[in-house]
């Protein structure tokens, strides 16, 4: 299937071109139809499956094909930085169109916001708290929206967003078309999925379990010992960038530091950074200015850098769900990744969670000529019979035997979102 069968205007057939795009991924081939159609729709997928263009190339297209005034579709996002992104990618592919977009978050002033509403804009994309702050102000008109986007569904309700969410659908007219985007559907979830859809169409793709396209590794590891572990295996590392990932803000700066004093080219990412000072960790970690990103899991979504070869966890995530969307940020659609995980003891339940959903144990690995001092890495965690894991003989790294990775999709083209 290519583009070209989904009979899109030559404007937003340009913008395809702009961006790069070759052939339509699973996402994009299932859920553009229906979309196209004004179906409402039900998308469980991962991030970097290319479901920004699945929704945004329809809802152009349909904006082009009935012209009208006032914001006509809203997309609410969790995170400032992936809020960025589908407006980015708005503006890339309705460069030709004419269509106007808005990006509308907290951490920066209201002023510009504002006068960008006032100008006159199409599609907004927002974050619900400042999106409410300028509804009650007056600033934004909901009234006149046809199309309504919920993306990565779950991660606004993880944050506490769902209450704002209620109160945003009062004020979008009830005859809309409902596109819901969501990486896992917990209850909560389903239930606001089944109150806001009409007869919805579900598209499922590669759900749950992170890409088959990144490899996991576990490197058990005593607390004291975790960061000359971190150094050890960075300087051991082949090239392309690496996110790494830590549980608290504290961690990211603190980690971040010592990192730089050891002359790696790194920046921290972490939410009590200004909106100014976090795009430009982003930029910089994109355009190649920093080669090590340390971030909190505000950076576990939305962030679409080309090129993350490894992901780190220094610190295990709290949840199995936590680990895909960190891990996520590695492997995107047609690349492969490495995701290597550092573990305490006290991570083994954790662990655990991790590797069901994985559908296999991690590789658990001693890293070769490494001085654990007193601390055996194969003693725990346990594996996934509850023993301990043998020591190897040779003293070289230990690697449990799992599938190779595999790349997800044989679709190429040179970049997606």
């Amino acid at each position: 299937m290519s583009f070209e069968s989904f009979d899109l205007d030559a404007r937003v057939r340009a913008g395809i071109q702009a961006a790069g795009y070759d052939q339509p991924t699973p996402i994009q081939q299932q859920a553009i139809p229906p979309i196209l159609a004004g179906k409402d729709l039900l998308g469980i997928a991962q991030t970097g499956t290319g479901k920004t263009a699945a929704f945004m190339l329809p809802i152009l297209q349909r904006l082009l094909a009935n012209p009208g005034r006032g914001v006509r579709a809203l997309i609410l996002a969790p995170t400032r930085e992936l809020a960025e992104q589908i407006h980015q990618a708005t503006r890339l592919y309705g460069k030709r169109s004419g269509v106007r977009s808005a990006a509308i978050y907290g951490g920066v002033g209201k002023p510009k916001q504002v006068e960008a509403l006032r100008r006159g804009v199409d599609v907004v994309v927002a974050c619900p708290g400042r999106l409410l702050d300028l509804s009650g102000e007056r600033s934004i008109d909901l009234s006149q929206v046809e199309v309504l986007v919920l993306d990565e569904a779950d991660r606004m309700c993880d944050m506490g967003f769902l209450p704002d969410i209620r109160r945003i659908l009062k004020l979008v007219p009830n005859r809309r078309q409902t596109l819901f985007f969501s990486a896992t559907m917990p209850d909560e979830i389903r239930q606001l999925a089944d109150g806001i859809l009409h007869h919805p169409v579900t598209v499922q793709i590669g759900v749950i379990a992170p890409p088959e396209s990144i490899s996991h590794a576990l490197y058990p590891v005593s607390s004291g010992l975790k960061k000359t572990l971190l150094l050890a295996m960075l300087k051991r590392r082949g090239g392309g960038r690496a996110l790494i990932f830590t549980r608290t803000k504290h961690r990211a700066r603190s980690l971040a530091r010592d990192l730089d004093k050891h002359g790696y080219r790194v920046e921290a990412l972490q939410g009590n950074m200004t909106q100014n000072r976090r795009q430009g960790a982003i930029d910089g970690f994109r355009g190649n200015k920093y080669d090590i990103l340390v971030a909190t899991d505000v950076a576990s979504r939305g962030i679409d850098v080309v090129g993350i070869a490894h992901v780190i966890n220094y610190d295990v995530p709290d949840t199995a769900d936590a680990y895909t969307h960190r891990v996520g940020r590695t492997g995107r659609v047609d690349r492969t990744g490495e995701a290597f995980t550092l573990a305490q003891p006290e991570d083994e339940p954790i662990v655990r969670q991790i590797e069901r959903l994985l559908g296999r144990p991690f590789q658990r690995r001693r890293l070769a000529e490494f001085d654990y001092g007193g601390f055996n890495p194969e003693s725990v965690p346990k594996n996934g019979n509850g023993k301990a894991a043998p020591r190897p003989s040779n003293g070289h790294e230990r690697r449990r035997a799992s599938p190779a990775p595999r790349r997800t999709s044989s679709v190429r083209r040179r970049t997606r979102r």
